[in-house]
This record gives C-alpha cells, structure tokens and sequence, in this order.
C-alpha cells in the first residue's frame, strides 16, 4: 500500500472518508518537527508538523521503541524521520494518530532555544522573525498570506487580466515625495542611470501604458515609501495589488473593487479554513461574523460631500471624534472613516467624488471643477481599505494639472503621450496587500503579517 508522505494528505484523505483506505496502510513515513513532547515514564506523545497543514498530528511512541530515553528528551523544534502506523481515535480530542514504530533525530535543538511551549508576545515574536513562523499564529498568518497571494491571481487570471511586471527602480513618482533614491557606492544620485533613480511606490503609471494594449491588466509586486512613521499601520516595503482597466469608468470600478474583496474572503474561507476558525477563536471573535457581514451586505455608494454632512452632525450630536474640526475640503483620518462604515453604514461603503485638492493629479476632474472621480472603499473594521478612480485622460487637462504640481514634466512626457496615441478612458485600484491581509486575519500591526518586516529605524535580517 502506498505510503503518505504528509500531514495535509493524511487530514484530507480523513475528511474525504478514506478511513479504510488509512487504516490498511501497514506504514507511514512522516518528517516534520516537535511542536511538544511529553512522556509519563512508559508512553510518550508528540505534537507533530511537517509544514503542509495548520493542524498538527500526535504521534505515540512507548518503551519498545529502541531509542525510547532518547526521544523522551528531545526538544521542541527538534526535527525528526517517523515511521509508525495509522490508527483512528475518533473517541478522543484528535480523530487519528501515529503509533511510532520508531524515530530518527534529522536535527537536534540546543537548550538556548528561544520559542517554549506557552504564549510569547507580538512584540517578542518580531525580534525573532526568522523563527516566528513556528508559531501557530504566525504560522497561521503566513499561510494565509499564501493562499490570499493565490486568491489575487486567481481572481484576476480568471477574467483574462494579463499580470505584468511593473519595474522597482524608476525615475519617476505618481505618490509624491516619500520615496526611497537609489545610489551606487560613490553616493552619487545620478553617477549610474544619468537621472535620480527612486524605489517604487507604485506601479499604477507603467501598468496603465499595458492597459492601453492589453485591456485589462494588473500588477502585483513590492512598492517602497520613505514615510519616517512607526504607526501599526505603516512600513518601508510593502506589496501591492494595482489592477488597470480600458475603456472603463468609475463605477466599472467600483464594482471591480466589490467583485475582488468578495471574493477573495471567500476563497480564504475555502482555502485556508484552519486558520480563518484560529483568527476567529484567538485574534479577533468578531472576524467571521465581520466578514460574512462583508460578503452578504451591498456596497453602498455616498458622495464625500454628503459624508462631511453627516460627520459634521455627528459632532453637533456629541458625538467624539479626536480631529472634530470637520469641512469640506478636509482629508478624512481613520476615525472619520470608520464611523461613516460602522456607525452610519453599518456596512462597506464607497466614499466618491473627492475634492481635487486633496487628491492624485492623476485622477479624472469631474465637470464641476471641484471634484475628482476618485473612490475609497471604507469597511467596518478597519475604515479605508482599497482606493481608486477614473484617470484623467484628457491630455490637456492632465498637462495642466501636472504644470499645476510643479512636476517635472519631461520626465512624464510618455505618460501624457498615452493620451494622444490611441487613449481611451480607463480606471484602476490600488490595495495594500498587507493591509487586506491584516483585515482578513483580524491581526492589528502591518509588522506582524510581513516575514521580515522593514520599519522606520529598524531593517532586521
């Protein structure tokens, strides 16, 4: 009979009800790590990982294995070869275990190990980021992140998106001045490309000239920002997800955006529903009910001005905000937003119709001369979560606007060139891969759903 060869495979072949089929396997090869040992003098048990499934198996090994003293001693993380035989146990708190038929030690653990069998704290955790994901919540977290990579991809691929791989050195910026410039060794800005080289902060500029041929497209890489902030939610590299569509406006999408939140929280329940029911029971106890909440509520469509209006009564009603110096004009912060969706909505939300101000000189000007055709989707939780908007693709409305932001135009002229060589309209999103991470595991600090998280005043590993 064949062997299997990891813990996911024994889990599924259980819950597919291939139980006589486990039950004739003579012997099962397994190698993994110690999550715990524990023995009582005669019987000892194992929890066991091999790293293809969330849950652990036990293993049970007794006096009769030849190495028996040596075994009972060893140490969490250590890894180790089993051979041992399947056997149910639906009367107790695992549906099945191993019988150890015998154990070899591949590596052994020193005493100076720092991760023991209790809870340790996030803030622990980070400084030893290159052993967190043992952990069952990171390494919860870092499969989610997996499975949510392949949620993104697969969304996009399905409706034909062609992924493109937009450059991380480049020369010019679409979010303003919080970039990182790249240098060679003689730390002269432009010894090396001829012009001041920057990390990227976004893709969108050069995945728009592939929307323009390809239609609809995507990009899914690193960005960079310069930001000298420590808050939960900022960090020095992160990922984004920034999709392009032709021939598009804001309302297209605006239901792109609902289309790919809905589902992505649905193919994490599906996919990774181990570690969705553990954020559920010891991160956060309302993140299924929130995000169910998500899945079968419509989103709803509110202008910013009418947004302001009701923030604006909302103070005169006693209500606390801790910036409640509320006017149009004003860049909404997380408390704002959140009471719009948790408060107001009691559900996601689109906040439309920016002021012109306060926004990307990319962004389509509506025909009031005030406002742009920009989105930010809102939802309980969390408050902003994706943002996006119709592109301004008049070329000279767009010149002006970029005249008007002192940018430096010749750097630019090919992204204005769209506009005049076959242009169209066209919309996109930009969401912080993190950032929707963090709403879908219930996990509250962007430094503990990165592997190696890079922070301001602090770059790790």
């Amino acid at each position: 009979m064949e062997e299997f060869k990891t813990v996911r495979e024994l889990y599924e072949s259980y819950n597919y009800g291939d139980y006589l089929v486990l039950d004739l396997i003579d012997e099962i090869e397994l190698e993994g790590w110690i999550k715990t040992n524990r023995d009582n003098g005669s019987i000892g048990f194992i929890e066991f990982n091999d790293g293809t499934y969330f849950k652990n198996l036990q293993l049970v090994y007794d006096k009769s294995l030849s190495n028996y003293e040596e075994v009972s001693h060893l140490l969490t993380g250590c890894s180790i070869d089993v051979k041992g035989k399947f056997v149910l146990t639906e009367n107790g708190k695992q549906p099945f275990e191993v019988q150890v038929k015998s154990i070899e030690i591949e590596g052994n653990v020193d005493p100076s190990y720092p991760l023991q069998k209790k809870r340790h704290s996030f803030e622990y955790l980070r400084d030893l980021a290159y052993l967190r994901p043992r952990t069952n919540t990171f390494n919860a977290v870092f499969r989610l992140r997996s499975v949510l990579s392949m949620a993104i991809h697969e969304f996009f691929q399905d409706q034909g998106f062609v992924y493109v791989h937009t450059p991380i050195l480049t020369g010019i910026s679409c979010e303003g001045d919080n970039m990182f410039h790249c240098v060679t060794n003689d730390k002269d800005p432009n010894s090396y490309f001829g012009k001041t080289t920057l990390l990227s902060g976004s893709g969108q500029i050069h995945v728009e000239a592939f929307a323009m041929a390809f239609r609809d497209v995507y990009t899914f890489g690193p960005t960079f920002r310069s930001e000298k902030s420590n808050t939960k939610t900022h960090a020095s590299e992160f990922w984004m997800i920034e999709p392009e569509i032709a021939f598009a406006d804001l309302e297209d999408d605006m239901q792109l955006i609902e289309d790919c939140l809905i589902y992505c929280i649905k193919y994490c329940f599906e996919n990774a529903p181990e570690e969705m029911n553990f954020f559920d029971k010891f991160i956060d106890s309302t993140l299924k009910s929130r995000l169910n909440h998500v899945i079968n509520t419509p989103f709803r469509r509110m202008e910013y001005t009418e947004a302001i209006e009701i923030l604006q009564n909302a103070v005169k009603e006693g209500h606390h905000f801790e910036n409640k110096n509320i006017y149009w004009g004003l860049d909404l912060q997380s408390e704002h937003e959140r009471y719009i969706t948790e408060e107001f909505v009691k559900g996601p939300v689109f906040l439309i119709n920016y002021p012109k101000e306060i926004k990307s000189f990319y962004m389509r000007e509506n025909d009031d001369g005030k406002t742009v055709a920009a989105c930010d989707l809102l939802v309980p939780g969390i408050g902003e979560l994706v943002g996006g908007s119709q592109r301004e693709e008049r070329y000279e409305v767009l010149k002006q606007k970029m005249i008007d932001a002192k940018m430096k135009m010749e750097d630019y002229q090919w992204y204005l060139d769209l506009r005049r060589y076959g242009g169209c309209k066209h919309a996109g999103f930009g969401i912080g891969f993190e950032r929707l991470l963090m709403y879908l595991s219930g996990m509250e600090n962007i430094r503990d759903v990165e592997p190696f998280p890079r922070t301001y005043g602090k770059i790790d590993y």
